[in-house]
């Protein structure tokens, strides 16, 4: 039997330790979510954006963490251009007032998100609408530059189920830079949609894309498509300082939880889910009781009073009330010693009037229970109507002596 307790045993742990090496050793699965944030390098993160920029426009990338409120509403605010980059950029009423203000004082900002808040729209004079590709299992949107100098090809792009487009624009401020196109069989015409805009506002200028996986990872590191993204950036001003929002986006810029550290690390993290299951392990078989719980032993019960009471009944059944007496006389005497701390050599007048005043007895019912103590000693046959009497006297003494009466 425990030999093969000891097999199954060893099968679970080889089991076990098998499941963990396939899991530990299978492809890790790409994060899809869209972060947008520099420094990460999930498809959807922009750190391969940062690193062009750094290229791009050495010395002039300042890293913005602050609301874009906070950051313009000092007096000393860096000119330049503003780079916002995620699937929604909305901002607060007074933000975008600050923001717009700042603009129209000779900035730039550069907007990519799918959609755009209401009040903004409505003070550019423009509309969104959405671009549903149904011909199609899975839909294939083609984005590409209006700028014949940027040759700029159409870039398909496969993971999107729908695009935003501008349907509404102020022709005579706009610039059309951008646009976005279905795939349609030869009976139809194609229609572009317009993705990516260009216009003044007061001595500044918006640049507003509906695409912002154009500047992701995976966008840019796929085929040809960072062509398309590079034309976008050549949009940016040669000379300012060029401020990259890190504020709005969808993930987290930065970690609070040390948890981080070794949950995105795979040794890190399987080490700490080895540790959880040995913890639970432990709690399961080590927690239990080695010892088989002992029963409880009832104590002996005190049989001196049951032993005492069938030695009586012994004398007083054979008749030997004498004995009997003497031993009550000599064991009430030896409750007076060791209860009322009195010697009982001299049984004279000075010692009835002591115990009388120890015992709460009055002297009277003293001075009888020692003559009838005396009475009893000196006779050689007693009758049991004596004994019982030396019995109840002796009981009511010790019932005055405990406060019973």
């Amino acid at each position: 039997m425990l030999k093969k307790s000891w097999t199954y045993l060893i099968i679970g742990i080889v089991a076990v330790g098998g499941i963990f090496l396939l899991e530990y050793n299978k492809p890790k699965q790409l994060n899809w979510f869209p972060s947008y944030v520099s420094h990460h390098k999930m498809p959807y993160g922009t750190y391969v954006l940062s690193d062009l920029m750094e290229g791009f426009f050495p010395n002039r990338i300042t890293q913005i963490h602050k609301p874009p409120f906070e950051l313009l509403s000092r007096n000393d605010t860096v000119a330049g251009t503003y780079f916002f980059v995620n699937g929604s950029v909305s901002f607060e009423e007074a933000e975008l007032n600050t923001l717009l203000n700042w603009i129209s004082e000779g900035n730039k900002v550069f907007i990519a998100s799918e959609s755009f808040e209401s009040k903004l729209l409505d003070t550019l004079h423009l509309a969104q609408t959405s671009i549903y590709n149904d011909n199609q299992l899975q839909p294939t949107f083609y984005h590409q530059l209006v700028n014949p100098q940027l040759r700029s090809e159409a870039i398909p792009f496969e993971k999107d189920y729908y695009e935003m487009a501008f349907d509404k624009i102020d022709t005579l401020k706009t610039l059309v830079l951008g646009e976005v196109q279905t795939k349609s069989d030869s009976t139809e015409i194609v229609k572009k949609y317009i993705n990516v805009i260009k216009m003044p506002f007061g001595d500044g200028e918006i640049i507003l894309s509906s695409f912002p996986k154009a500047f992701t990872n995976y966008f840019i590191l796929k085929d040809k498509n960072r062509n398309y993204t590079a034309g976008l950036l050549s949009y940016l001003d040669d000379d300012g300082q060029i401020l990259m929002d890190n504020f709005h986006k969808s993930g987290k810029s930065f970690y609070t939880s040390p948890m981080y550290l070794f949950l995105n690390t795979k040794e890190l993290k399987w080490a700490y889910y080895l540790a959880l299951i040995g913890a639970l392990i432990y709690v399961i078989f080590e927690g239990k009781r080695k010892q088989r719980a002992i029963p409880i032993v009832a104590p002996l019960k005190n049989q001196t009073l049951a032993f005492t009471r069938t030695i009586a009944n012994m004398y007083y059944e054979k008749k030997e009330q004498k004995q009997i007496t003497e031993h009550k006389i000599d064991y009430f005497l030896e409750y007076i010693r060791t209860r009322l701390h009195l010697p009982t050599q001299k049984l004279d007048q000075a010692f009835l009037t002591a115990l009388a005043l120890r015992s709460n007895n009055s002297l009277e019912d003293v001075e009888s229970l020692f003559g009838l103590i005396a009475t009893l000693h000196s006779k050689t046959q007693i009758l049991d109507t004596e004994l019982e009497n030396l019995n109840k006297k002796i009981e009511a003494f010790k019932a005055h002596v405990d406060g019973k009466q």
